[in-house]
């Protein structure tokens, strides 16, 4: 048995890997970028990485940093099914906001049964994403498919997108977002792309001007391919 902890740690290494590239297994994810992601002391990182290491969950190389191992990989990827199933589950059947459902799935994620995870999945019309727009992995647990299109950061002047996915960062840019009409779903036309950093769009709730990190955030596909689908 894994605790909840070490459960958390491989988690984060491979969602870091998937942010890299599209190849999950082949990034070496430094212990500072885990510190960073975990909000914990590098010293912290290395001690965890090394029992990781020693349970065969991580390969690590000292100076190059840290990679999941196929075994790792598997128990992150079912942690990771059941913190996003847990998020719709919130959302669609409890009514919880997108914004509020990250902690809660965190919490509960490393608790609930595969019979528990099932039934979720059942209740839900096994859905294929979660209501930030991240996969949901299958019950298989292969490794999750990307959905396609770019980052909001890589649109031009004019362009008019749907948001498709909104990557979770902290719970006061979710909710920035919300409130400006930013959300899975929404269309957007780029207005500006400013030269000190920020990216100018009209939504719903009317012209935004989102700082680019928060852009990067945010993966988008041209609104004619979304009618289309």
């Amino acid at each position: 048995m894994l605790s909840a902890v070490m459960e958390d740690y491989l988690k984060t290494i491979y969602v870091l890997q998937r942010e890299a590239g599209p190849d999950a297994s082949a990034e070496r994810i430094s212990t500072s970028a885990i510190a960073g992601r975990l909000d914990v002391t590098p010293p912290t990182v290395t001690s965890m990485l090394d029992k990781l290491s020693d349970r065969g969950l991580v390969d690590r190389e000292k100076y190059k940093g840290v990679r999941l191992t196929a075994e790792g990989e598997t128990v992150a990827i079912e942690v990771l099914r059941h913190h996003r199933l847990i998020e719709a589950y919130l959302a669609e059947a409890l009514d919880y906001d997108w914004t509020d459902v990250h902690e809660e799935a965190d919490r509960l994620e490393h608790h609930i049964s595969e019979t528990f995870e099932a039934r979720i999945a059942e209740a839900l019309g096994d859905p294929v994403v979660d209501p930030h727009g991240d996969p949901i992995p299958r019950a298989d647990l292969s490794p999750p498919e990307d959905a396609p299109g770019r980052r909001l950061d890589e649109c031009t002047v004019g362009d008019r997108v749907v948001v498709q996915r909104v990557r979770h960062r902290t719970d006061a840019e979710l909710q920035y977002l919300s409130d400006s009409g930013v959300s899975p779903g929404a269309t957007l036309e780029l207005v500006e792309v400013a030269p000190f950093g920020m990216v100018t769009v009209t939504g719903p709730e009317g012209e935004q001007s989102l700082p680019a990190e928060v852009a990067h955030l945010i993966r988008v596909a041209p609104e004619a391919e979304t009618v289309q689908e």
